[in-house]
């Protein structure tokens, strides 16, 4: 899952949030020294991604997407998931998206002082940017996936993914539509943020 969908399963404080978001910013964190919520929130990152990974709907997924491009399809389902929870967020959220988003960079830049110098740095550019906003459309979320494909530091064919991605956008979105609440239940079940961790 990507940016998004961490912030949405997070639990509704900063310290929550951060951890939520702090899985793909690691490298170099004290983790044992962490805030109790915020190594919550991160435990609860790393099962969402164990649970993700392995799931037959996902792993099905990644493997309809052409041998040059299989090696990325978890990075474009990522994002891929967060345009269809926008698409689909009244379905799993009462509050409208947009009021959602408007919250969540607030609470982005209030958390910044938690956040570790790279994460800071992107979660800057995120709510700057809007980048949800671009996540909506197809042609935007094609350039946030070729934008993804520049920054990789080795030859590869990952831009232009969108065009497997169009083809396939329905049985996607079926797929996500099966997958997310089995995820929601999942999360739940484990109680990772539990009400008696204390700030």
């Amino acid at each position: 899952m990507n940016y998004l969908a961490h912030a949405a399963l997070a639990q509704p404080n900063q310290y929550s949030l951060v951890g939520n978001l702090l899985g793909d910013f690691c490298k170099g964190v004290n983790v044992a020294g962490l805030h109790p919520q915020v190594r919550a929130g991160l435990d609860n990152h790393r099962a969402t991604d164990r649970f993700t990974d392995s799931h037959p709907l996902v792993k099905a997924a990644k493997a309809e997407f052409s041998p040059m491009r299989r090696r990325f399809a978890a990075v474009a389902l990522d994002v891929l998931f967060d345009h269809f929870l926008i698409r689909h967020w009244q379905q799993f959220y009462p509050e409208p998206f947009q009021e959602y988003k408007a919250g969540l960079y607030f609470q982005l830049n209030i958390a910044m002082p938690l956040m570790p110098a790279p994460m800071r740095d992107t979660m800057q550019r995120v709510c700057r940017h809007d980048w949800f906003a671009s996540y909506q459309q197809l042609p935007a979320l094609g350039q946030a996936l070729d934008h993804i494909a520049r920054r990789i530091r080795f030859a590869n064919q990952f831009s232009g993914i969108i065009t497997e991605i169009i083809p396939r956008y329905t049985a996607l979105e079926q797929n996500f539509l099966q997958f997310y609440p089995e995820l929601q239940r999942h999360l739940l079940q484990l109680r990772l943020e539990r009400a008696d961790i204390q700030e």
